[in-house]
């Protein structure tokens, strides 16, 4: 099939819409987003090089979101390195990609290092993807693959729970 001259511009219009989309990019543009954070309080220790926020802490970076009663960020050459959050249940959601369910976790203490696109959940932790839900005192999630790694390999007595539930009709 060939196209004329109008035809052709229109495809490529079409073509560059769909590719700069918000939203396309879901999981490779959230590593690429600042770090947004909203708190009741917040201070920073210039000799640790640490920022500590209390008080319905949010945190977003593109599609993810964390929420905690605390939240300390240590910088490393002006870049945030590691971002620990605590609470009562600190709560964890991220949409993949467009279109999928968001993954869902929860733990008492959470570490997030942006530039490794890794979340770790630690004591009372939970991460619930698709149709199955991950339970246990150590949870790695990689935050690009959407890998679950639950348990830790040093002990037998630190068991994983999981769970999976049949897909229901909608």
């Amino acid at each position: 099939m060939k196209l004329n001259k109008q035809q052709r511009i229109l495809f490529c219009c079409a073509l560059l819409t769909a590719w700069y989309a918000p939203g396309s990019f879901a999981l490779e543009s959230d590593a690429d987003q600042p770090i947004t954070i909203d708190s009741n309080t917040a201070t920073y220790d210039d000799a640790t090089a640490t920022s500590t926020y209390t008080g319905n802490v949010i945190s977003v970076q593109g599609s993810i979101r964390v929420a905690s009663d605390k939240l300390v960020v240590y910088l490393k050459d002006g870049e945030a390195e590691k971002l620990v959050f605590t609470g009562k249940r600190a709560k964890f959601r991220q949409t993949p990609s467009e279109g999928s369910e968001d993954i869902i976790g929860e733990a008492l203490t959470g570490e997030y290092y942006p530039k490794k696109n890794l979340l770790i959940l630690i004591d009372e932790a939970t991460v619930t993807q698709d149709n199955a839900t991950y339970a246990s005192k150590y949870i790695e999630y990689d935050i690009k693959s959407s890998l679950v790694k639950a348990g830790e390999k040093s002990s037998d007595a630190k068991r994983v729970h999981v769970i999976l539930k049949p897909k229901t009709a909608k």
